[in-house]
């Protein structure tokens, strides 16, 4: 009885702190990440649906700061693209920082600026959940956030 209740005891502390274990993304995963964003990015200056099909799961969802939801590959990149044309301007983003839920999963979070044709800047937050398959990272979904009094 003794012996059980103290392999319950340790088993409980090992498993509660594995758990608890926060995962460091390596140099390699951040590297891989920030060229991922950099992608990303390039393929909405360049309008490259190629290079966007290859960055995107095919369950890829965006909610854009306007608050409306593209669900799927095919009308999210419609809608970047879309967008792109109707709001034209020089993009950027800068990952402020990298999470990683799971060796497999993570969460990006990026200043998204554009700067207008008239020079004003719009200042906004983007949030990319990615997900690393086949050996390779890849964005499942975008939230951009428009910070309140901003237009």
């Amino acid at each position: 009885m003794k012996n059980t209740l103290v392999l319950l005891l340790l088993t409980n502390f090992i498993v509660t702190n594995l758990i608890a274990q926060e995962i460091i993304p390596s140099k390699k995963q951040t590297k891989d990440i920030h060229s991922l964003i950099d992608n990303y990015s390039l393929a909405r200056e360049n309008k490259d649906t190629a290079l966007l099909e290859n960055i995107l799961t095919p369950d890829v969802d965006q909610l854009v700061s306007s608050g409306k939801w593209r669900k799927g590959k095919e009308e999210s990149v419609k809608g970047m693209l879309q967008s792109s044309e109707n709001n034209p301007g020089t993009r950027s983003l800068k990952i402020e920082n990298i999470r990683l839920l799971t060796l497999q999963c993570g969460i990006v979070d990026a200043r998204y600026e554009i700067e207008n044709i008239d020079g004003a800047t719009r200042k906004m937050w983007s949030t990319f959940m990615v997900v690393y398959k086949n050996k390779e990272w890849r964005i499942t979904a975008i939230r951009n956030m428009l910070p309140a009094g901003q237009k």
